[in-house]
């Protein structure tokens, strides 16, 4: 065989630039595993947003947390609310005003005691979207005995007497109006002990009963040291 008979391997065909005469452009060049990836990350984006959305939607129409309107629990937070808040303001005014170390003391551990559950209190009112306090004049409806006012709150007259009082006539005030003040209480405090349906509130309102009644034990003894007696109950 001579050199001349042996045939030539064909040519290798040309290999183009991607280019698509189709005008598919860039989808249509590439490869398959690259049109996988791509719609798998469209999928995915559309699945978020999608999610998202019905996050959102979810959102709004989601019910609120805890009782409703009406329940034992939220009347008693709503009530005692209001309630602690005159304490607050009593046991304030005396501690900022008694030169008696033992009645600085008192007021001291009440203000800091229902300062710290009436935080409590309103937290659990926000959580659940309700109204943060009673009313005016609406209170007790959740005892099934609506009154115009608490027991054991002190009236204005009350409270400006006690204002306009120095010295051992300012502790004896304070000590008679908030001692008829933790009294007025009791009886929400056990009621929500007994009937309310949400245990943290109820441990409270039991916390409160126990705290209290000491108070009204100490309270007793201070007025009968300074020849006084309780007011009648309101």
């Amino acid at each position: 065989m001579t050199a001349s008979s042996v045939t030539s391997p064909p040519e290798p065909p040309d290999v183009e630039d991607d280019h698509d005469d189709g005008g598919g452009g860039w989808w249509s060049a590439s490869h398959g595993w690259a049109k996988v990836v791509v719609a798998a990350v469209a999928v995915l984006i559309l699945l978020l947003v999608g999610g998202l959305a019905g996050a959102l939607v979810g959102q709004r129409t989601a019910p609120s947390y805890g009782p409703p309107a009406g329940a034992i629990d939220v009347g008693f937070l709503q009530d005692m609310s209001v309630h602690h808040r005159q304490a607050i303001q009593m046991a304030v005014w005396e501690r900022s005003n008694t030169t008696d170390p033992a009645l600085r003391q008192l007021a001291f551990d009440i203000e800091s005691s229902q300062t710290q559950q009436l935080g409590m209190m309103q937290g659990w009112l926000q959580l659940w979207q309700q109204p943060t306090e009673t009313a005016p004049g609406q209170f007790m409806g959740w005892m099934g005995m609506p009154m115009t006012t608490m027991p054991g709150m002190a009236s204005e007259a009350d409270l400006q007497r006690f204002r306009a009082s120095s010295g051992q006539a300012l502790d004896v005030a304070f000590l008679q109006l908030m001692l008829r003040h933790h009294q007025g209480g009791v009886s929400m405090m056990q009621t929500e002990a007994a009937q309310g349906q949400v245990p943290v509130v109820t441990a409270l309102a039991r916390s409160m009963t126990t705290s209290q009644t000491a108070e009204v034990t100490t309270m007793t003894q201070l007025l009968a040291a300074r020849g006084a007696a309780p007011l009648p109950a309101t």
